[in-house]
């Protein structure tokens, strides 16, 4: 069988699952490990996106009084802040909104010695893309320690899987309550949470540029590659020979070459 990232709930056990028990399994596990941890409540970051709001309502049915929810607008599209402004205010999740964008410009300055252009349209640089979610978990950690919180990750089985995420970015998490999902699982998850119609049918993207979209930059729809991802997990050869061989071999390569993103920091030991 062909071995993805081990996610931090059972493999399987939330994906069987009917949506109303996927609720309630994930928001107690969510409570379990922050109470674990000895922790007061969670804090994750809520981009508008379909992802981050419905971990934003699990969050807020695990921990109702001790749930913050940080939107962290960069240069970003004004609906997007709307959106996560939206989920909060429907949900009475505490919110706070961080403009990082001229601490982005000025970062950048620093590392480039040259002013951030806002209006390029040229070749997109992924060092100064990542920035931004670095920047972003700069501030998740920063309250996490002011108020004994953890970081929650709103990241998902698909994007994980591959590698589509930036390390010590939006990577960067104490716990991933998505991360046995697939993306195209998370549709009627979202339904189930009563999340707006206009965040559950939008066009999902990172916000890292704009006009950037997620399954232009993988390259394929979510379909195909929760598909593909499922069939090799199964060591289904016959689903697999159902998509074209250079697209399997493709998301394979991104699984094995993103392997370093999801294990731990290699340690040399001593012979």
């Amino acid at each position: 069988m062909y071995s993805l990232y081990d996610i931090n709930l059972d493999r399987g056990l939330v994906r069987n699952m009917r949506p109303s028990e996927q609720v309630l399994r994930i928001s107690e596990w969510i409570w379990e490990r922050v109470t674990e941890a000895g922790a007061r409540g969670v804090v994750l970051g809520m981009s508008g996106g379909l992802d981050s709001s419905i971990t934003a309502v699990l969050c807020k049915k695990a921990f109702p009084d001790t749930t913050l929810g940080l939107i962290m607008p960069c240069f970003s599209p004004k609906e997007d802040v709307e959106h996560a402004k939206m989920v909060a205010s429907k949900f009475g999740i505490e919110a706070k909104v961080i403009d990082i964008s001229d601490i982005f410009k000025s970062f950048l300055k620093i590392l480039e010695g040259q002013e951030y252009d806002e209006g390029g349209r040229g070749e997109v640089d992924t060092a100064v893309a990542n920035l931004k979610p670095r920047l972003r978990m700069i501030c998740l950690y920063y309250f996490a320690n002011k108020l004994n919180y953890l970081v929650v990750g709103t990241g998902n089985k698909s994007e994980i899987s591959i590698g589509y995420f930036t390390k010590y970015g939006d990577g960067a998490a104490d716990i991933l309550p998505l991360g046995d999902l697939l993306k195209t699982e998370e549709r009627k998850f979202a339904e189930e949470l009563d999340i707006p119609r206009a965040i559950i049918e939008k066009v999902p993207t990172a916000g890292l540029w704009e006009g950037q979209t997620d399954e232009a930059e993988i390259r394929m729809s979510y379909e195909d590659l929760d598909a593909i991802i499922s069939a090799l997990e199964r060591g289904d050869v016959s689903s697999i020979h159902s998509f074209d061989r250079e697209v399997v071999e493709r998301v394979k390569r991104m699984v094995e070459k993103s392997r370093h993103k999801r294990e731990q920091i290699p340690v040399f030991t001593k012979p």
